[in-house]
C-alpha cells in the first residue's frame, strides 16, 4: 500500500445497514477478512454480525491501537500484513464468506493483481465489498483517494455480479462470482507504412511480477513502441520504458531475447523482446492519454487478465512459455537475437531496485486449476518477500 490514510472516518449507519442487508453472516457463523482495518471498527462490527474476522493492516501502529481499543473482541484475529507485499500464509486457508476493503482500494498500486488474489479466496457464494469515495464527490486536491467512473468500471468488469449502492456519499460495491476473463490477443487500429519495427520491455519487480499497462483502448500492454531513427532495439525499449512509466534503465541492462515476426492488418511487423534486468525510479503513469494505469502482475495469473495487445502476449510467451493462452490464436515466427546470447529466464543480477528476485513466498490466493498449474511452473511469483 502506498501510504496511510489520514482522518479516517467512522463506519456510518448507512454502511452498516448495507452490510447487514447484502452480506449477512451464514447460519452458524461465517468467516470475514477486513483488508486495511486501521483501528478495527469495521472488523469489530463484522464480528457482531456473527463472523469470525481476520483483520489486517500494513501498519503495525494501527494493529497495536486496534488491540488496545478493542480488547474484548474475541472473534477478531489482528494481523500485521501488507496485502500487496507480504506472504499471505497467515490468512485463513479455507477462504472467506466476505472480504471488505473500506476506504483503501485507491491506495493499492497493483489493483488488478490484488483483486484477483482476493477473489480466489472467496468461498462459493461469497462477496467482496469495496467502499470508496468517488471522484465526483471528492475535492480535486484529494483526487488520489477516490475512484472515477473508468476505474470503477475496471474494478467491476471481472465479476459475475456487481451491485453499486450508495453508502452515504460513498460508493458501495458488492462483487460476487469472480470470472477472470481468459487472456486474448487483440490488435490496435491498422498501422500506416509498409512495415513496422518496435521493441517491448519485459520488466519484473523484486518478487518476479511482470509490469503491464492498462491502455485507454481497454487492453493490457508491455512498455514499448516503435524504434526511432537509427537507435537499436534495446535503446528503444529503455527509452519507451522511461517515457511511459518513469522507470529508468541503463542500456547495458537491456537484452534482446528474441525477435517476433508477424503482421498487423497485412503490414509486416518485427518486434524485439527486450528483457530489462535492472531499473530504478518510481512507477508513474506519464502518458495518461494512452494509459489508465501501470501494475505488476503475477505470472500465474497471466492466463486470465483479459485482452492483451498481440505482440505483448507473444513476448510474454517467449519469456515464460505457456504463460499466456492468447498466443494460441496467433503464433509468430521467432528469429535469433542479434545481440549477445542471454538466457531469458535468468537475467543478470544487479544492485538496483529491479534486480532479479530470490525465490519468495507462494502466490497469494487459492488459484483455479489452470492457475495452480502455473504456480507450480513459476514458483515464487506471488508476493514480495516480507520486509524486515
Amino acid at each position: 500500500m502506498l501510504r496511510r490514510r489520514k482522518g479516517f472516518p467512522s463506519t456510518g449507519d448507512v454502511e452498516r445497514a448495507l452490510l447487514v442487508e447484502h452480506v449477512p453472516a451464514p447460519d452458524g457463523g461465517g468467516r470475514a477478512l477486513d483488508v486495511g482495518c486501521v483501528t478495527g471498527e469495521l472488523a469489530a462490527y463484522l464480528a457482531s454480525l456473527g463472523y469470525s474476522v481476520d483483520a489486517c493492516d500494513f501498519a503495525d501502529s494501527a494493529i497495536d491501537r486496534a488491540r488496545k481499543e478493542r480488547p474484548g473482541t474475541a472473534d477478531v484475529r489482528w494481523l500485521q500484513l501488507d496485502i500487496e507485499r507480504d506472504d499471505p500464509v497467515e490468512l485463513n486457508g479455507d477462504g472467506y464468506d466476505v472480504i471488505t476493503l473500506r476506504l483503501m482500494y485507491p491506495f493499492l498500486r497493483d489493483r488488478s493483481r490484488v483483486l484477483h488474489a482476493l477473489g480466489e479466496r472467496l468461498r462459493p457464494g461469497g462477496a467482496l465489498v469495496v467502499i470508496t469515495p468517488t471522484a465526483e464527490q471528492t475535492p480535486e486536491q484529494q483526487r488520489d483517494i477516490a475512484l472515477d467512473e473508468g476505474e470503477i468500471r475496471l474494478l467491476t468488469a471481472c465479476w459475475g455480479q456487481a451491485e453499486r449502492l450508495d453508502a452515504d456519499g460513498l460508493a458501495g460495491l458488492v462483487l460476487r462470482g469472480p470470472c477472470h476473463a481468459d487472456t486474448t490477443a487483440v490488435e490496435k487500429r491498422p498501422p500506416t507504412g509498409h512495415a513496422l519495427t518496435g521493441a517491448l520491455a519485459v520488466v519484473t519487480d523484486p518478487a518476479g511480477r511482470v509490469l503491464l499497462g492498462r491502455s485507454t483502448r481497454g487492453m493490457w500492454e508491455l512498455p514499448g513502441g516503435k524504434t526511432s531513427g537509427s537507435e537499436d532495439f534495446a535503446a528503444a525499449a529503455v527509452r519507451e520504458l522511461a517515457e511511459e512509466t518513469g522507470l529508468t534503465a541503463a542500456p547495458d541492462d537491456a537484452y534482446v531475447v528474441t525477435m517476433l515476426v508477424d503482421d498487423s492488418h497485412g503490414v509486416p511487423r518485427l518486434t524485439a523482446v527486450v528483457r530489462v534486468v535492472a531499473w530504478s525510479g518510481t512507477l508513474t503513469n506519464r502518458e495518461q492519454r494512452l494509459f489508465e494505469r501501470w501494475e505488476f502482475h503475477d505470472l500465474h495469473a497471466l492466463a486470465c487478465v483479459g485482452p492483451v495487445f498481440t505482440p505483448a502476449a507473444q513476448a510474454l510467451d517467449a519469456i515464460w512459455p505457456g504463460s499466456s493462452r492468447a498466443c494460441r490464436r496467433s503464433t509468430p515466427t521467432r528469429s535469433p537475437s542479434s545481440r549477445r546470447p542471454y538466457p531469458a529466464n535468468r537475467p543478470k543480477p544487479s544492485g538496483s531496485a529491479g534486480r532479479w528476485p530470490r525465490r519468495s513466498s507462494p502466490a497469494a490466493g487459492l488459484p483455479p486449476r489452470r492457475c495452480r498449474m502455473r504456480c507450480a511452473r513459476y514458483p515464487g511469483t506471488g508476493t514480495r518477500p516480507r520486509r524486515s
